[in-house]
């Protein structure tokens, strides 16, 4: 019994002994890592250079873009153009920020600083879809307000003007049934032919209306687009075929009255790699 006391005393002397070890070699690989001296900027260079030496390739390349990354964060473009921070304040502050850390802890650092940048990227891109979404709604609403404005017959041909040159002429008859007078109308027209997918031309283009068009009111206009234009230059067969939507129009005070253009096919096109990028926030 005693023999196996002294044995069982002896085990936990060398549990100890080895702990004590253990913790020894810890403690000297922690203080054998290498770490950024930021006291100089020659001190800081040479530090680099050697973590860099004994890092893999993987995580080189990450030690290399979480520098770049703590460099750049928090930086104020605005305080370099009004030169309130010169570029050796920059570097001593970078140096400074860096003094200490290992190459572990740096690219700890620039993996916090790339989830910030992402939450933030993807809360803007959260707002500016609700913001998309929003003008979407609004001109669905107000292209069915714009049907009582009405393009009753729209032609598209070329005649000769006074100096014997063709000019184009867009005809339009249109018929004011909203409940206000129309100073300026807004169109996108589409000449196109039958049975082809493609049209000749599709194109915007307003018209301010002399004396405006009061409730009710019914008139013909013939707009002479410029011969240099789209509209003069395009060679569209005699089959082709005018079509108009209105987009948009303006008040007796020049105010839109109502309007789709808050949201066309720019606004559409943003929306649509957005929500490719964050289909969590389709709508």
């Amino acid at each position: 019994t005693q023999g196996r006391g002294r044995f069982v005393e002896k085990l936990k002397d060398m549990r100890i002994i080895y702990s004590a070890f253990a913790l020894f070699f810890l403690l000297l690989m922690v203080s054998c890592t290498p770490a950024i001296d930021g006291s100089s900027e020659e001190n800081f260079q040479a530090s680099v250079k050697k973590i860099k030496e004994g890092l893999t390739d993987e995580d080189k390349a990450a030690f290399e873009e979480a520098l770049q990354l703590i460099a750049m964060d928090g930086l104020s473009f605005a305080d370099l153009l009004q030169g309130e921070k010169g570029g050796e304040n920059i570097l001593s502050d970078f140096t400074e920020a860096l003094d200490g850390l290992t190459a572990t802890e740096i690219i700890a650092k620039g993996e916090a600083i790339k989830a910030e940048q992402e939450r933030k990227k993807k809360e803007q891109a959260r707002l500016e879809i609700e913001e998309l979404y929003q003008k979407k709604r609004d001109a669905e609403t107000q292209k069915k307000q714009l049907q009582a404005f009405e393009v009753t017959q729209s032609k598209y041909y070329k005649r000769k003007d006074y100096f014997g040159s063709l000019e184009p002429i867009i005809e339009l008859t249109v018929k004011n049934g909203t409940p206000s007078a129309i100073s300026r109308a807004y169109f996108k027209g589409t000449l196109a032919s039958p049975n082809r997918s493609v049209p000749w031309l599709t194109d915007d283009f307003n018209y301010q209306i002399s004396g405006g068009l009061e409730p009710g009111e019914s008139t013909t206009w013939k707009l002479a687009p410029n011969q240099f234009s789209d509209w003069g230059t395009v060679a569209a067969p005699k089959d082709a075929i005018l079509t108009v939507e209105v987009l948009q129009i303006d008040g007796p005070d020049g105010e839109a009255l109502y309007s789709t253009r808050e949201f066309g096919a720019e606004e559409e096109e943003r929306l649509s790699p957005l929500l490719e990028s964050y289909p969590e926030f389709q709508q």
